[in-house]
């Protein structure tokens, strides 16, 4: 309970900090013409959520921002589990992704064929698409994924961007 009540304190912050976003162009890379649509729910005061979603916007997801005020049962209802939580959850094409994971994991997820469920990136690392203020630290993160019988893998690794 503490951790996320600390999460959504960053997220609080964030969203009313005059803080400009720095979109690292590693973000950029790998940047497709194609198209998705995709349901992404969070909070309405969390900023880097909003960050995220002008990260996915630049990699031409269509993006159907939905405001709730509690980002959990989506998450309960979807298979997210308590280990892989992060701020906010988003469905693309029948496959869950949870928090900052980059769009160009996205679109490969969705280009592949496989048995995956689910993407994750627990926590909030800084310097992740969405985490990527000015002169914030640049975390090592994993992006994990879960596959429909819950097997959990690791999908891509970030330590030197």
């Amino acid at each position: 309970m503490k951790r996320f009540l600390s999460l959504l304190a960053l997220c609080a912050f964030l969203s009313t900090s005059p803080v400009l976003w720095a979109a690292n162009p590693v973000w950029l890379e790998e940047k497709t013409e194609q198209s998705y649509d995709v349901t992404v729910y969070r909070s309405a005061t969390c900023g880097c959520c909003k960050a995220w979603i002008s990260h996915l916007k630049d990699h031409n997801f269509e993006v159907n921002d939905v405001v709730v005020a509690d980002v959990n049962p989506y998450k309960q209802k979807l298979g997210v589990p308590q280990q892989g939580a992060s701020c906010h959850t988003a469905e693309v094409n029948g496959k869950v992704i949870e928090g900052h994971v980059p769009a160009q994991d996205i679109k490969r997820l969705l280009r592949e064929e496989n048995n995956i469920r689910l993407l994750t990136v627990p926590g909030m690392p800084s310097g992740g698409p969405g985490m990527d203020m000015p002169g914030s630290a640049k975390q090592a993160f994993k992006v994990y994924s879960v596959t429909g019988d819950n097997k959990v893998d690791v999908y891509q690794s970030y330590s030197d961007y």
